[in-house]
């Protein structure tokens, strides 16, 4: 798959036409999935690369932050993340898409007029010859352009447009903001089912400041790379890249509110088995996937280090409940 940043440009590789389709897609969810199988069904038959075009930041990130600088009372907050955009991109992969377009959501781009985004991004940018979208999908500034607006310029300036209409499980709606809620629930068991997959978070391994290693509790961390997470807690959870099998572990996900004030996000997981032969150091530097199973309970602000290492020695041996539960 080829990632590609620059939006209101032409790019040589879409010059025979593309398969498209447009979205933020975060989490990457069971919905997502049902519409790049699509896509990519559509582009094989059309015998055209498939691409995603989607926006880093969020636009609603974006427009909070624009609104917080401008002193806006109000206005609609930015919505948690799902995923990062690595596991993003991961995800997309996995799907078969041949292409993303990674576009910087900046006022240029906020303020392009949709007749003008169909004109410079649909059709001189990215040469789309058959494009997709979700039911509710608006585009342009001030979300001004609509599903018939793009249907009728297809006709005028040659390019098909289909769309999709909502993906159900179980008679309900599958999307960003269901994903969200069932994490900001702790229900990991309902995230599940609605990304068809274990909700997880991925990335090299990175040095902290290797207090885990002082109080008894080595840690593999990782960056989040958002300041707003879509769940936060101590979870039960399965590690992937450091033995041929997956193995047990239970995570923190948060700011670490005990040795830190403020701090960024991290994701700090201890492997409640370690692999012989890999060393002390040999965590570090790999690209690991962690699954979050189980939610035991949200951060905890403790009062000592000694209450730290108490606390995780708790959620240590509940975490080694729930796995030995579940074999």
């Amino acid at each position: 798959m080829q990632i590609h940043r620059n939006l209101l440009r032409a790019h040589p590789w879409a010059e025979a036409g593309i398969a498209l389709t447009i979205g933020n897609f975060d989490g990457v969810h069971r919905g997502h999935q049902a519409m790049l199988a699509l896509l990519t069904s559509e582009a094989r038959h059309r015998s055209l690369p498939s691409c995603v075009l989607s926006f880093e930041p969020h636009p609603r990130d974006y427009f909070a932050a624009r609104a917080s600088a401008a002193g806006a009372p109000g206005g609609r907050s930015a919505p948690e993340r799902v995923a990062t955009l690595r596991d993003k991109l991961a995800e997309l992969q996995h799907c078969g898409i041949q292409h993303v377009v990674v576009a910087r959501f900046d006022e240029r781009v906020a303020s392009l007029p949709a007749q003008a985004f169909i004109d410079q991004v649909l059709v001189a940018g990215l040469h789309a010859r058959y494009l997709l979208v979700g039911d509710d999908f608006r585009f342009g500034a001030q979300r001004t352009g609509t599903y018939a607006m793009l249907d009728e310029a297809g006709v005028q300036q040659g390019f098909d447009v289909a769309r999709m209409n909502s993906y159900e499980v179980h008679g309900l709606r599958v999307s960003s903001s269901a994903v969200r809620q069932a994490l900001a629930d702790g229900e990991m068991a309902r995230a599940s089912e609605l990304l068809g997959r274990p909700y997880s978070i991925s990335g090299r391994v990175t040095r902290g400041r290797q207090l885990g290693r002082e109080i008894g509790f080595r840690t593999l961390n990782l960056r989040f790379g958002h300041p707003r997470p879509a769940t936060s807690g101590i979870f039960v959870v399965r590690v992937h890249g450091l033995a041929p099998q997956a193995l047990p572990g239970v995570a923190s996900l948060g700011v670490r509110p005990t040795v830190e004030d403020g701090g960024r996000v991290q994701l700090e997981t201890h492997c409640l088995q370690w692999p012989e032969g890999l060393g002390p150091e040999g965590g570090y530097g790999r690209c690991i996937r962690v699954d979050l199973l189980h939610k035991l309970h949200d951060e905890l602000k403790y009062a000592s280090l000694q209450d730290l290492r108490e606390g995780i020695a708790r959620d240590t041996e509940a975490a080694l409940r729930w796995h030995a539960a579940a074999l």
